[in-house]
Order: structure tokens, then sequence, then C-alpha cells
């Protein structure tokens, strides 16, 4: 059952993306960028934690789950370090994901070319 919550979930933050793209002026970045903020804010208030918890893979992996991440971090952080940790939870906790985005990319740029549009 968890297939189909993460399914449904995750197709649904998607959808409202993709509903941003086609109906506003607001350009991907933008979109991304909110995504973002949205998960922190959504994280803070303690409502995305319970959506975690339902859809797993379905809201941790999208933006609003990368938001949830670096809010979780940061908490965690301050707990641990004091008002340091804020400066230094976030990118703690999404060190892996960050570090395997950067991989990926560096490779896919030494194996595939880009080629001239004209």
């Amino acid at each position: 059952m968890q297939f189909v919550w993460a399914f449904l979930i995750g197709g649904a933050i998607c959808a409202v993306g993709q509903i941003f793209i086609d109906l506003t002026n607001l350009t991907p970045a933008r979109i991304l960028a909110g995504y973002v903020v949205t998960g922190v804010v959504l994280s803070a208030l303690g409502l995305y934690q319970p959506l975690v918890d339902l859809a797993g893979a379905g809201a941790s992996v999208p933006l609003l789950g990368f938001g949830h991440l670096l809010a979780k971090g940061v908490a965690e952080a301050v707990a641990e370090k004091g008002l340091i940790g804020c400066l230094t939870g976030g990118l703690s906790a999404a060190a892996g994901g960050i570090t395997a985005s950067l991989v990926c990319g560096v490779a896919a740029a030494l194996i595939f070319r880009s080629k001239d549009p004209n």
C-alpha cells in the first residue's frame, strides 16, 4: 500500500508543479525555489513529517522533501550545537544528496558531449 501512497503523493506534487508551469508566468527556477521554501515552511509547522511517514519516497524525493530535509537538519543541529547549527545543519543533512547529484552531473558531462544547436 505504501507504493500506492508514494505514487499518489509524488504524482500530486509533480502535477501541482506542472499546473504552475502551464497556468502562470513563473519560471521553472522560481517554482523549484518555491517548492523548497514550501517544504521548509511545512516542516517547520509540523505538517510535512506525517506526509513523509505516509508516502515515503513519494514525499521525500521531490523538492518539497529537500526543503523538509534542510529544515530537519537545521533543527537537529541547533538542538546539538546551539545557534551555530542554523548555519551548518542544512548542508550537513543534505550532504549525501548534494554530493550524489554533483558526481552524476560531472560523470554525465564527461561521458556525453553537447552539440552545437546550429
